[in-house]
């Protein structure tokens, strides 16, 4: 199966979706879900549109999946520029020690039900 039609990469973007229509359009701010649950998305959404690029890329792996090692490095990066390089770069980002806890069990999600051979 793709990326695409895992349903554990499709429920985290239809939750981000719904998210993003119920604060945008309706105004619909619930405080706990506003402040982390675009942070808990974001890595099975980043890793997974990455991995997909990656077997497009490279068809004759099938099954390719990513190591440890850089899953590891990507959650160490997106916690590095959203909770420590752009706060000092602007005010109107906020730093906030729980955001890097949210990127880690969403990758921790990603490594778990996401990273799987694609199926023959």
């Amino acid at each position: 199966m793709t990326v695409l039609k895992n349903p554990f990469f499709f429920f985290p973007v239809l939750l981000f979706g719904l998210n993003q229509l119920l604060e945008k359009a309706f105004q619909i701010f619930i405080p706990i879900i506003h402040a982390y649950l675009d942070d808990l998305l974001a890595m099975p959404v980043i890793l997974g549109i990455t991995l997909q690029l990656f077997r497009w890329m490279h068809p004759a792996k099938n099954s390719y999946i990513f190591a440890k090692t850089p899953i590891i490095i990507s959650w160490v990066y997106v916690s590095l520029v959203f909770e420590w390089f752009l706060p000092r770069q602007s005010p109107q980002y906020i730093s906030d020690p729980w955001d890097i806890l949210c990127y880690g069990m969403g990758t921790i999600y990603f490594y778990r039900w996401m990273n799987k051979p694609k199926a023959q």
